[in-house]
C-alpha cells in the first residue's frame, strides 16, 4: 500500500464526498488574501539599504519572510474556520502574536519603516478576533501610526502610511460588519424556515389524523349499533375500521416524511364515503378535471378538512360540495357556526390558502342554518 493510500481518516471530521466536493476555487482563497504581501517588498529595501551588519540585515529578512508565511497561514485558516462556519479559536490570535512580535522585533533595525505592517495586522486581526476586540486593535494601530507620524518621523510617506493603515481599518471594519450581520440573517432564515416546516407538517399531521380518526369514530358508533341489529353489516362496518386505520397510519408516515401529496380526486371519493358514515346525504361530484391542476392539492386538503368539519360539527342531514376552474364551495343545512371559534384546522387551510394565493371564507348560510365555506385561488 502507498503512502498515500494509508493516510487514515481523521475520527470525528466529516467523510470526504467527491460527489459533492466543495468549489474548487474555494482552495486557493488564501492566495488572493495573501497577494498584498507584494508590498512588504517596502521594508525588505529598507533592510537591505540600511546599511546595517549582515547578520542584523539576515535577522531582518528572516522576520520579514516569518511575518509573510505566517499571514499566509492564517488566512488560509481564517478561511477554513469561514467555510465551516465556525467560531473564531484560539489559533487563529496565535497568529496575531505572531505577526505583531515580528512586527516589533524590526522596528530596532528600520524604525518607522515597520508601520509598514500594520495595515496587515489590522487586516488579520479584524477576522481573527471577536469584533469588540478587533475594532480595538484597529484603533490602536491607527493610533500608533499617527503618533509616529507627529513625534518620532513626520515624513510624508509616515503620514501616507497612517492613512493607509486607517483606510484599511475602516474598510475591513465594514466587511466584518456586513459579514456577520449577513450571518445572523442567514442563521434567523434557517430558523424561520424550521419553523415554517413544523407548522406545514403540523397542519399536514391535524388534516390527516383530524379527518381519518372522525371517520373511524363514525363508523365504530355504527358498528356498535349494529352488532345486535345486524352483526354482517357490523362485521363489514369493522372491516372498513380497519382498513381505515392502516390507510391513516400510511398517510402520517408519508406525511411526516413530507412525503404526502393530496389528491384532489382521491378526497371526493373519501368525502362521500365519510359523509355515507355519518348519515349524511352527500352531493359529491366525481370528476375533479373541472378544476385546474395547478389549484388541486390546495383544494384537496381544503375538501379533507371541510368534511371532517360537516361530519364532527354540523349535525347536518345533507352536503352540497361544488367544483370549479378555481374554486371549492362547501355547504351543509346543519346548524351553522353559531359562537363556535375559529379552530385550529380551518385556520391552517387559511394559512394554506393563502399561501397559495387564494381567500377562504367560512360563514353561516341563510337564515341562520347551515354553514358555507368558498375557497377561491
Amino acid at each position: 500500500m502507498t503512502e498515500r493510500a494509508s493516510v487514515s481518516h481523521v475520527p470525528g471530521a466529516p467523510a470526504a464526498d467527491p460527489a459533492r466536493g466543495r468549489n474548487p476555487w474555494e482552495r486557493f482563497g488564501w492566495v488572493v488574501q495573501s497577494v498584498w504581501l507584494v508590498f512588504l517588498v517596502f521594508p525588505v529595501i529598507a533592510i537591505v539599504s540600511s546599511g546595517l551588519p549582515l547578520w542584523q540585515v539576515v535577522l531582518g529578512l528572516a522576520l520579514v519572510l516569518t511575518f509573510a508565511v505566517v499571514y499566509g497561514l492564517g488566512a488560509q485558516h481564517l478561511q477554513r474556520l469561514h467555510r465551516r462556519c465556525a467560531p473564531t479559536q484560539r489559533r487563529g490570535v496565535g497568529y496575531l502574536v505572531v505577526l505583531v512580535g515580528c512586527a516589533v522585533g524590526l522596528v530596532p533595525l528600520i524604525g518607522a519603516g515597520s508601520l509598514s505592517f500594520l495595515p496587515f495586522i489590522v487586516s488579520f486581526g479584524m477576522f481573527a478576533l471577536p469584533l469588540a476586540w478587533s475594532i480595538a486593535l484597529g484603533i490602536a494601530c491607527v493610533a500608533v501610526a499617527t503618533a509616529v507620524a507627529v513625534f518620532v518621523d513626520p515624513d510624508e510617506g509616515t503620514w501616507v502610511v497612517a492613512i493607509i493603515v486607517f483606510a484599511v481599518g475602516a474598510m475591513t471594519g465594514a466587511v466584518r460588519l456586513m459579514t456577520d450581520r449577513g450571518e445572523d440573517y442567514e442563521r434567523i432564515s434557517r430558523d424561520l424556515a424550521i419553523v415554517e416546516e413544523r407548522e406545514r407538517v403540523a397542519r399536514d399531521v391535524h388534516d390527516v389524523l383530524g379527518h381519518s380518526l372522525t371517520v373511524v369514530t363514525v363508523k365504530a358508533e355504527l358498528a356498535e349499533r349494529l352488532v345486535d341489529l345486524d352483526p354482517e353489516r357490523a362485521k363489514g362496518e369493522l372491516a372498513e375500521i380497519q382498513a381505515l386505520s392502516r390507510q391513516a397510519l400510511a398517510e402520517i408516515r408519508a406525511t411526516v416524511g413530507g412525503l404526502r401529496v393530496a389528491r384532489l380526486g382521491d378526497e371526493l371519493a373519501s368525502a362521500r364515503t365519510a359523509l355515507a358514515g355519518a348519515g349524511i346525504e352527500g352531493h359529491v361530484p366525481d370528476d375533479p378535471s373541472a378544476v385546474d391542476p395547478r389549484h388541486r392539492t390546495v383544494l384537496a386538503w381544503v375538501l379533507r378538512e371541510a368534511t371532517t368539519n360537516v361530519v364532527r360539527h354540523s349535525d347536518a342531514d345533507a352536503c352540497w360540495v361544488e367544483l370549479e376552474s378555481n374554486r371549492l364551495t362547501v355547504r351543509d343545512d346543519g346548524r351553522g357556526l353559531g359562537e363556535r371559534p375559529e379552530g385550529n384546522g380551518i385556520r391552517g387551510l387559511r394559512e394554506r390558502v393563502e399561501a397559495a394565493g387564494g381567500q377562504l371564507s367560512i360563514e353561516t348560510g341563510p337564515e341562520g342554518h347551515g354553514t358555507l365555506l368558498e375557497v377561491v385561488l
